[in-house]
C-alpha cells in the first residue's frame, strides 16, 4: 500500500498530538486556565469607553451673563477650536462666572487631550479681561466619574440629628472607604457641611453707615474662600455664608472689626448674629422611596406603605455616598468590600439615628449579567450536543461538546492576558462565536466518521484514518475559518461611541475562531481516538489467523 503523505498543517498537528502523552495534560491545563480566568478577570456590566473632555471655569466678579458671554465665552471658544480632535464645545454664562464644556471625539487619547486643553487655556491668559480670576481646568475622567456604588444614609423616624455631627461621622466613613484597594473616588451628595453662619441685620447696617462690601472684605481677610451672599429675608436680614475653618470659635468671629463709626469700632457681633452650624443656604431636600418587594435592611425604620412603594418619612437629612473604581478593576469585589466597610459602622449609625440602604450596586448587576450569560453559554453547548447526537452519534457528539469549552477557555485566558474585562459585550462575543467555533470540530469529527465507513478504510489502522481525515479537510477548513475572521476584523475600525462599545467583538471572535482551528486539529482527533470504537479488518484477521500459520 502506498504510504500517505501529509500535505497540510492539520494533518501534522493531528499526527503530532494523536499519541502524545502530553495532549491530555495540555487539555486539562487549558480548561483550568479558562476557569481561573473567568474567576479572576475584572467584571463589569459594560465595557470601558474612552471618552475625553473637560470643563473650563472662569470667574469675573461682578460681571453679568451678557458680559461673561461677550468677553469670555466667545473668545475662549474661538481659541479652543484651534485644538485638533474637539467635537463639541458648550459655553454657559451666569452671574460672576462662565463655564465651557469641551468634548473630544470618542477614542481620542485622554492624557493627550487633557494636556492640549490645559496648554491652550494657559497660552491665552493674556487675552482675558482685567479682573478675571485664574481659570480652572477640570478634565472629565469617565473611569472614575461614574460611580459603581451609591449608598443612601437616612434619618430613622422623627429623631433629631445634629447635622454637624452627622457630617463628621459620614466623613470618617468616607475616608475609610476611600482607603480600600482600587477605590478611585468617593463623594458625598446632599451633605450639610459645617461652617460659620453670619446673619446680618440690614437695619443696623444702615444705621452705622456700613456697606455690605465692607463686611464682605473684612470676612474675606480671614476666610479661606469668598463668602456667599443669600437673598434678603422677610425680617430684613441678609445672610453671608462660607466662612469655613477661618477661626476657632464664634466669639473670635464676632470680634472681627468691620469699620469705625463716630470714633468707635464696629464689630461683626454688633451688626450680625454669628453661629457655628451647617450650610443653611443649602435648601435641597430628598425623599427616599423604593419598591415594596425589596428587602428592607435590619436597621430600617417602620415604612409607610403607599401605592406599592415604601416611603420613609422625614428623609430630608439623607446623604448619598458615591463610590467609583479604578479603570480595569473588578466592580464586584470593590462594591462588596465597600458595603462590608459600611456594615462595620452599622451600630454607630443606629445609635446616631441613621440607617442606610444601597440604592445602586453596579458590581451586583455586573455579576448577575456575567453569571446569566455564562449560564446561557452552558445551555447553548448542551443544545449543540443534543442536535449532533441523531446525525453523528453520541460518541462523536461528546467529542464536539468537550472541544467547545476548551475553545472558550483558551479565548478567556487570552482576553485576561490582554487586559480585557469580562462584561456583557465580551460574553455576547462568545455567544456570537459559539455557532462558528463548533464548525471546525464538527467538520473534523464528521470527516473521521465518514472515513470510518468507507470500504477502503477497512484495511487501514484507526490512527491512520484519523490523520488522513483531518489532513483531508485542512485546506477548506482553514480558508473558511479565515474568511469568517476577516469579516469580524473591520468592526474594530468602527469609530464613535458604538465602535468603543462593541470593541470586544472584533477582539475576541477572531481569536476564538483561530483557537477553534487549533482545538479541531489537535484535540478532536485525540478525543475521537479515545471515544470512537473501530476495528480494522487487518487487526481482525491477525486475531483470527493463528500465529504459526501467518
Amino acid at each position: 500500500m502506498e504510504v500517505y503523505k501529509i500535505q497540510n498543517i492539520a494533518g501534522h498537528l493531528a499526527k503530532g498530538f494523536l499519541s502524545n502523552p502530553l495532549t491530555p495534560v495540555l487539555a486539562i491545563a487549558i480548561l483550568l486556565l479558562g476557569f481561573l480566568s473567568l474567576e479572576v478577570m475584572p467584571r463589569e456590566e459594560d465595557p470601558q469607553i474612552e471618552v475625553s473632555g473637560g470643563t473650563i471655569i472662569v470667574a469675573i466678579p461682578g460681571a453679568t451673563p451678557s458680559e461673561i458671554n461677550n468677553v469670555l465665552i466667545k473668545p475662549l471658544e474661538r481659541r479652543l477650536r484651534e485644538i485638533k480632535g474637539i467635537e463639541n464645545i458648550y459655553g454657559t454664562a451666569m452671574n460672576n462666572m462662565g463655564m465651557i464644556n469641551v468634548q473630544y471625539y470618542i477614542g481620542e487619547d485622554r492624557e493627550s487631550s487633557n494636556l492640549k486643553l490645559y496648554d491652550k487655556v494657559m497660552q491665552n491668559l493674556d487675552q482675558l479681561p482685567k479682573g478675571t480670576m485664574l481659570p480652572l481646568v477640570k478634565p472629565f475622567d469617565i473611569d472614575i466619574d461614574i460611580p459603581i456604588l451609591t449608598v443612601a444614609f437616612y434619618k430613622l423616624g422623627d429623631r433629631e440629628i445634629d447635622n454637624v455631627k452627622l457630617y463628621r461621622m459620614i466623613r470618617e466613613l468616607q475616608q475609610s472607604i476611600n482607603a480600600l484597594d482600587n477605590v478611585a473616588k468617593t463623594t458625598l451628595k446632599g451633605v450639610k457641611k459645617p461652617q460659620f453662619n453670619v446673619m446680618i441685620d440690614l437695619h443696623k447696617l444702615v444705621s452705622y453707615h456700613i456697606s455690605l462690601s465692607q463686611v464682605t472684605k473684612a470676612i474675606q481677610s480671614i476666610a479661606t474662600n469668598t463668602p456667599q451672599i443669600d437673598t434678603i429675608t422677610s425680617k430684613g436680614k441678609l445672610i453671608v455664608f462660607g466662612v469655613q475653618n477661618a477661626l476657632d470659635s464664634v466669639e473670635d468671629l464676632e470680634e472681627l472689626i468691620i469699620a469705625e463709626h463716630r470714633g468707635s469700632l464696629i464689630y461683626l457681633g454688633d451688626i450680625a448674629k454669628v453661629e457655628y452650624s451647617y450650610d443653611i443656604q443649602n435648601y435641597d431636600t430628598v425623599s427616599l422611596t423604593y419598591q415594596e418587594n425589596m428587602e428592607l435592611e435590619e436597621h430600617a425604620s417602620e415604612p409607610v406603605e403607599n401605592n406599592n412603594t415604601v416611603l420613609f418619612t422625614d428623609a430630608g437629612d439623607q446623604i448619598t455616598m458615591t463610590i467609583s473604581k479604578l479603570k480595569g478593576t473588578n466592580a464586584v469585589i470593590i462594591a462588596q468590600s465597600a458595603i462590608d466597610e459600611i456594615a462595620k459602622s452599622k451600630e454607630e449609625l443606629l445609635k446616631s439615628g441613621m440607617g442606610f440602604i444601597v440604592t445602586r450596586n453596579y458590581g451586583e448587576r455586573a455579576n448577575e449579567a456575567v453569571n446569566e450569560l455564562v449560564h446561557h453559554l452552558l445551555i447553548t453547548i448542551l443544545i449543540i450536543a443534543l442536535i449532533l447526537v441523531p446525525f453523528l452519534g453520541w460518541r462523536e457528539s461528546l467529542v464536539v461538546t468537550i472541544a467547545v469549552p476548551m475553545i472558550l477557555a483558551a479565548t478567556l485566558f487570552i482576553a485576561l492576558m490582554t487586559d480585557q474585562t469580562i462584561n456583557r459585550i465580551t460574553l455576547f462575543a462568545f455567544l456570537l462565536s459559539l455557532g462558528l467555533i463548533v464548525d471546525d470540530a464538527i467538520i473534523v469529527i464528521e470527516n473521521i466518521h465518514r472515513r470510518l465507513h468507507l470500504k477502503e478504510s477497512e484495511e487501514m489502522e484507526f490512527d491512520e484514518i484519523i490523520i488522513q481525515a483531518t489532513d483531508e479537510i485542512g485546506p477548506a477548513t482553514n480558508i473558511a475559518t479565515i474568511a469568517i475572521m476577516l469579516t469580524m476584523i473591520p468592526m474594530g475600525f468602527v469609530g464613535g461611541m458604538m465602535g468603543q462599545f462593541m470593541k470586544p467583538i472584533p477582539l475576541n471572535v477572531p481569536v476564538a475562531l483561530a483557537i477553534s482551528l487549533f482545538v479541531a486539529y489537535v484535540f478532536a482527533p485525540y478525543l475521537a481516538r479515545k471515544f470512537i470504537k473501530f476495528e480494522s479488518k487487518t487487526k481482525q484477521d491477525k486475531e483470527v489467523i493463528p500465529k504459526e500459520e501467518r
